[in-house]
């Protein structure tokens, strides 16, 4: 009977065995899952316990789901027993196919391992298939089948209902059902990754959903300009967008700004120091054109951005207004370099400008000697622009034989016209020294405001006097200065005649007319000189003009 039974009894086990198989796949987290994967050893497998045991990622195995007592659930889920003392308990007792069964005969060496059971003693089997307590039977699951691919945990079972170790059918149907649950629980892993990574991508859009509008709100409603430009390629630099503070900064709407790129708009003073500028990073202070025409000092700061990780590169600008830092720092500027009460360049100021023109070689150096001797060549032929036939300058001399001509330093040097009576026709800088005449007794009588008065339309005069690249300077007092480049010996003297006759008319100050003469020195620069042996000498020249003038007055006056 038993035999003619036994198909019924395995299509009975196999209906079973599709019920519980098909609600592996109806859970839907991997908990769920691993929980229906022991129970099913329960409802489908005909056992009365049952664990799962899950490999972790650092490779021992913990207890993720138990079935069939709560007792033994409360002792062991969530243990871990480590890998080595898993791969112990497998490779003992017999094989069954994939499955591995451990009789009580041999298992008691596994007691004190650190793989979580619950087994406990009980008497000696009666019968040779009778199921010992102590008994252990596991199921690896693997993720392929026959016992290939990796080992994802093992299926632990105890207490078969019929007292009985599994025949052929049971191991067959233990050992289909750790596969398919091996398929069931990899699919639930590959669903908990992708809600995991679904849900990372959603906060990942979210933040950069964030971001984008923080960087959007810091951008247009930043109280200072803001601009992205293109990086790279035909359109390096051109204005992809601007912020409103940038476009009321420039007078110039936002749909116009993406037609220029800074290089546009910048002064054509500054474009050298705008290219300078380095793309990250970069600072520069420089004067872009408003639409007016007129241009803005503003201080530019580059950094570059990308849309993502391997996307386009941007340059992201701030554009600072120091329109007014800028002419405070001029204002300071002009106030140190400038005399207070007439606006014109100071005594260190001109100084400066005079000693700018000086350099410490006396003509009639070696350079100048190669420029008289003819040795320097247009010849492009002759190497560094010298004839290679021409005679050295300074043969002969002693210590310049055969010397080498001096580095060309791009300087003029400045030559004082010939000293005399007659214009030979060279041309240098005219250092003109003005003293006033009659000027302490105006001050003296009139008071400092009247003086004051009289030094500002003088200044004025003298300024109206020269050319537009002369300069004007007040050196103290009543003593002013003129530089005037280019002249020859008349044209110096001409000028001071003029520039005299330029301050005799009556000045008038607070209803009253008054007088002031002016005695001129004339020196020239010349290098070799410092700044100061120059204004010496046309202070020498002023006073011996100033004396030869009084006595001439003298004889005419006797």
């Amino acid at each position: 009977m038993e035999t003619e039974s036994e198909p019924y009894v395995r299509l009975a086990t196999l209906r079973q065995l599709h019920q519980v198989v098909a609600e592996l796949n109806t859970a839907r987290s991997l908990a769920d899952t691993l929980q229906t994967v022991a129970d099913g050893v329960i409802t489908g497998l005909g056992y009365e316990l049952s664990a799962v045991n899950l490999v972790r990622p650092d490779g021992d195995l913990v207890v993720a789901a138990v079935a069939g007592s709560a007792g033994a659930e409360a002792l062991m889920a969530g243990r871990v027993g480590s890998r080595a003392s898993w791969e112990r308990r497998l490779s003992m007792g017999e094989r069954w196919g994939d499955l591995c069964f451990i009789s009580h005969t041999e298992g008691w060496v596994l007691d004190d391992d650190d793989v979580p059971q619950w087994h406990t003693a009980g008497p000696e089997p009666r019968f040779p298939d009778e199921w010992h307590p102590m008994d252990r039977l596991f199921a690896p699951m693997y993720t392929t089948a026959n016992g290939g691919g990796e080992l994802l945990g093992v299926i632990s079972v105890d207490r078969p209902r019929n007292g009985r170790r599994p025949g052929a059918w049971g191991q067959e149907a233990l050992q289909m059902y750790a596969f398919q649950s091996a398929i069931a629980i990899s699919n639930a892993r590959l669903r908990a990754n992708m809600q995991r990574a679904l849900v990372r991508l959603e906060r990942d859009q979210q933040a950069l959903r964030a971001s984008e509008e923080s960087f959007r709100q810091a951008f247009e409603y930043a109280p200072s300009g803001m601009a992205v430009a293109e990086m790279g390629g035909d359109q390096h630099g051109r204005l992809l967008r601007t912020n409103d503070a940038l476009c009321r900064l420039l007078g110039r709407p936002a749909s116009g700004m993406r037609r220029y790129s800074f290089s546009d708009l910048v002064h054509p003073e500054d474009i050298g120091t705008l290219l300078r500028t380095s793309a990250e990073g970069g600072r520069a202070e420089l004067r872009l054109a408003r639409r007016d025409g007129t241009y803005v000092w503003v201080s530019l700061r580059n950094s570059v951005v990308a849309d993502t990780a391997d996307g386009p590169r941007f340059l992201l600008t701030h554009v600072e207004d120091i329109e007014e830092r800028k002419r405070h720092e001029l204002q300071l500027a002009h106030r140190a370099s400038h005399d207070s009460l007439t606006g014109l360049p100071n005594s260190a100021e001109l100084r400066a400008r005079l000693g700018a023109r000086l350099c410490s070689r006396p003509p009639g150096s070696m350079a100048d000697a190669y420029a008289s001797s003819g040795t320097l060549s247009t010849d492009p032929g002759g190497p560094h622009g010298f004839r290679p036939d021409a005679k050295e300058p300074f043969d002969g001399l002693d210590g310049f034989e055969g010397a080498p001509p001096p580095p060309f330093d791009h300087h003029v040097h400045l030559v004082a016209p010939a000293d005399g009576p007659a214009d030979d026709g060279s041309k240098g800088l005219a250092v003109l020294f003005c003293d006033l005449d009659g000027f302490k007794s105006i001050n003296d009588r009139f008071g400092h405001n009247t003086g004051d008065a009289v030094l500002i339309e003088v200044a004025r005069r003298l300024t109206s006097g020269v050319r537009d690249g002369d300069t004007v300077a007040r050196l103290g007092g009543d003593e002013f200065v003129v530089l005037a480049d280019g002249l020859g010996t008349a044209d110096a003297q001409d000028l001071a005649v003029r520039l005299r006759n330029a301050i005799i008319p009556p000045i008038r100050v607070e209803g009253r007319a008054v007088r002031v003469g002016a005695s001129f020195g004339i020196g020239w620069a010349s290098c070799g000189m410092s700044a100061e042996g120059v204004l010496e000498s046309a202070d020498q020249r002023m006073y011996v003009e100033k004396r030869s003038r009084s006595k001439a007055n003298r004889r005419a006056a006797g």
